[in-house]
């Protein structure tokens, strides 16, 4: 007995220790405690671990395997940045000012490649063309002449040079990014070699960033007179009972969303909520988040943060016989031609006993706060951006968005514009 707990008791410690940990250290001078870590699951940001400073650092221990881009967001202060794992250990300093990230260095072995290669790669395409034509002006044996070759010869070395078996994950983006999406090769790539990487290619698909852009080039090749033609033949080779079905079935929805295109993504939508196999987190979040905001449905309640122009707790404490719920941002240029309009019928709006809540993606206070000044309506902000909260919840992916309330919370209209607002109180 005693050997057998020894082994559990080995085992359980074994199973404490990270597969790897980020190490990032920060100036003296930035003041935030709290850290959150992501990892990438095609487009979207998957919490992995938090941390709080100790001496200005914070170590985050990654329990599993892991390759594939990554992200450091501090919430107090807004700031965020991205880096890779090779499921190795990284070490990352930041310089800040005014408690902004000023500029990051990279300490391991493997985000300096990565971030020497990407600067090599927007070099290549933007001065690797313009230096080869001066080079045409100039003799090789001047000094001129011989530093341009040096720079071209630099420039013009193939992604394929760096080492596959010691940088997986930076040979895989490279190579396939190249492959894809650069403006050299990716008019050459079919609709066919896009289904075959992306039924083919490893988990690190999920982990790369490539996926969204990849399906945003499969649907352009495929051209606008033929989506469901071209969702068909991916979805079917792909099968979306498969966990990597249903990560590009989320991710085409999102995208439909995203580009208003509402027939595709109501059509795939229901694809999705039809579905009788086990659904992965990712599927089930764009189902939940769809769901959320349907007509119909009871708006889900926010919990205000620090909301102005009301005594209210929460989105539910506003008691109205109809409710206009806008997601917008002050530095949104369609916000700042919309929400004047909007400000010219209040009045008119709140003899119909309409109440407006603006929910704000802003991300600096002083904008925000001075924007604001003119909305006499019911404002709140978490100053987060796009890490908002209500961001997931309430399937928000442009400004502004409006979403009409009645008296009960549910949703009875969604106006894509301002005007349609107004349409639908008759004050147009």
């Amino acid at each position: 007995m005693k050997k057998i707990y020894t082994i559990a008791a080995i085992l359980a410690a074994f199973s404490l220790h990270a597969q790897f940990t980020v190490t990032v250290q920060t100036t003296a001078d930035f003041k935030d405690q709290d850290a959150i870590l992501y990892t990438l699951n095609g487009s979207r940001d998957i919490i992995a671990s938090k941390d709080q400073s100790k001496n200005n650092t914070w170590t985050f221990k990654y329990p599993n395997h892991y390759m594939g881009m990554m992200k450091v967001y501090f919430p107090s202060s807004n700031n965020s940045f991205t880096f890779i794992s090779e499921n190795k250990n990284v070490d990352i300093k930041l310089e800040t000012q005014d408690n902004k990230i000023k500029d990051v260095i990279f300490l391991d072995e493997a985000n300096i490649l990565m971030s020497t290669t990407q600067d090599g790669s927007q070099k290549k395409e933007l001065i690797l063309p313009a230096l080869t034509q001066i080079k045409e002006y100039y003799k090789d044996n001047t000094d001129f002449g011989k530093a341009l070759k040096t720079e071209i010869d630099k420039l013009s070395k193939s992604i394929n040079e760096i080492d596959q078996t010691a940088h997986p994950f930076i040979y895989y983006y490279k190579t396939n990014n190249n492959k894809f999406l650069s403006k050299e090769n990716s008019k050459k790539a079919t609709q066919d070699d896009l289904i075959n990487f992306l039924d083919k290619s490893n988990d690190m698909l999920e982990t790369s960033s490539l996926l969204r852009p990849i399906l945003i080039a499969y649907l352009n090749i495929g051209g606008n007179t033929n989506v469901d033609a071209s969702v068909d033949k991916l979805l079917d080779r792909l099968k979306v009972e498969t966990p990597r079905g249903q990560t590009i079935l989320s991710e085409l929805i999102d995208i439909f969303d995203m580009y208003d295109m509402k027939t595709f993504k109501d059509k795939y939508l229901s694809l999705a909520k039809g579905l009788k196999c086990t659904i992965t987190d990712r599927l089930a979040s764009t189902i939940k988040s769809n769901t959320n905001v349907e007509m119909g449905a009871t708006f889900p309640d926010y919990k205000f943060q620090s909301p102005v122009n009301t005594n209210a707790k929460s989105l539910y404490d506003i008691k109205a016989d109809k409710k206009v719920v806008i997601f917008w941002s002050s530095t949104c240029s369609h916000c700042e031609s919309e929400l004047p309009k909007l400000l010219e019928k209040y009045g008119d709006l709140k003899a119909k006993n309409v109440q407006i809540i603006g929910l704000s993606m802003d991300t600096d206070k002083n904008s925000y706060t001075n924007r604001i000044t003119a909305f006499p309506w019911v404002n709140d902000s978490e100053l987060r951006g796009w890490h908002s909260s209500y961001v997931d919840t309430y399937n928000v992916h442009a400004t502004p968005t409006y979403f009409i309330l009645d008296a009960n919370n549910k949703i009875i209209s969604k106006p894509e514009h301002v005007g349609n607002v107004l349409e639908y109180f008759k004050l147009k």
